[in-house]
């Protein structure tokens, strides 16, 4: 029987992205109410919080995807809902379309029938623009939000009310995020996201986002960007369903790989800076995203966080890393990555050889200040 029977459907689109040749967009048949993320009591913060995760996914419901140009549209595509609400769009672009000169959200509709009549709700898709070649992919927690859960079911403990108590605006972001990921291109006024009829506008760059965090999370997530000021981008996050398929360390370990893969191999003639942390299995996701995509990847910024030694699988993904000759910068903080973009005169227009030039002679730098001090 339903949890929330009476709650009206609705459709909660994520955010999509698309190539000359594909359209790739997600959406959620869901009976919930809309969230309030303003600051709440703690107690109410809870409940907020537990209305994200404590969701009626609605199966069966058929949501249409609509793509209007001037003339009217020019692409419609049904589907069905599956058994956790998910609808999945990947659609062939024949004949291709082209990319804006810039990147740039683009406005899509998702129509579905409701008792009242069809309903419909605006989405948004970004399509990487032709004057760059250089786009960023990012982890999450603990890479742009600190979550402090580095340690196991203690650190979980300790950390409990960031994550179940502390609504968007009271999350801290890990310092000098903000800054880094401007620095990377990230600089821009991303908009209203949570009213898609106001339009996104978008990076310098385009910036997509890889977690293992559940789907639920979408809209807490990006709410959290918005109001720290951090580039938005189409968010890759996971089914938490409990099985063995979708539910534990090795899913999502293989989440981001094939997520990374998803977004890699979308982009065939785009290279990509991965942003990520040593404390949920970035490097060795980074590392096999450099074997499967060699040439693909123009540097890799690992913010170390946990106090634990690497282990033989971290270290074997760092060694791959390098043999590929892709820069890689491990620090505990932004403001000393920062120095990999601001050497020598880098700026966010400069392109993928200006940053592996950079990241190259900070390296040698560091290795000559290091050899002078031994001395």
């Amino acid at each position: 029987m339903p949890l929330f029977p009476t709650r009206p459907l609705r459709i909660q689109p994520y955010f999509g992205h698309r190539s000359r040749s594909r359209l790739v967009l997600s959406a959620r048949a869901l009976r919930v109410k809309e969230a309030n993320f303003d600051r709440q009591s703690t107690l109410g913060a809870i409940g907020t919080m537990l209305g994200q995760f404590i969701s009626h996914e609605v199966a069966g419901v058929a949501v249409t995807l609509v793509v209007h140009g001037k003339d009217g549209p020019i692409l419609s595509q049904e589907m069905e809902s599956d058994e956790e609400g998910f609808v999945h769009f990947d659609v062939p672009l024949e004949p291709e379309w082209d990319l804006p000169e810039h990147p740039a959200w683009e406005v899509v509709h998702l129509h579905w029938n409701a008792p009242d009549g069809v309903q419909e709700v605006e989405a948004h898709v970004l399509a990487p623009g032709c004057d760059g070649r250089l786009a960023v992919i990012s982890d999450i927690d603990d890479t742009i939000i600190e979550t402090g859960i580095t340690g196991g079911i203690g650190s979980v403990a300790r950390n409990w009310d960031r994550v179940f108590a502390q609504m968007p605006g009271q999350r801290t972001v890990v310092p000098g995020a903000a800054t880094f990921y401007s620095e990377l291109g990230g600089a821009g006024d991303s908009g209203k996201a949570d009213k898609p009829s106001e339009a996104l506008v978008a990076t310098r760059r385009p910036f997509f986002y890889v977690s293992s965090s559940p789907w639920n999370l979408f809209t807490y997530l990006v709410a959290f960007q918005q109001m720290r000021g951090l580039p938005l981008g189409p968010i890759k996050l996971r089914d938490w369903g409990f099985n063995r398929q979708t539910f534990g360390k090795s899913s999502h370990g293989s989440h981001k790989v094939e997520a990374i893969a998803g977004i890699l191999a979308m982009y065939p003639d785009m290279q990509f800076a991965l942003i990520g942390d040593d404390t949920q299995g970035d490097l060795p996701a980074f590392a096999n995203a450099a074997k499967a995509f060699p040439g693909q990847i123009a540097a890799v910024f690992m913010r170390t966080v946990s106090t634990e030694a690497l282990s033989a699988k971290e270290q074997d993904a760092i060694d791959a890393i390098r043999a590929a000759q892709i820069p890689l910068w491990m620090g505990e903080d932004y403001e000393t990555g920062l120095e990999f973009l601001a050497a020598n005169g880098f700026t966010p227009s400069g392109e993928t050889q200006q940053i592996v030039k950079t990241v190259d002679r900070v390296d040698d730098d560091a290795a000559d200040a290091e050899g002078q001090a031994s001395g």
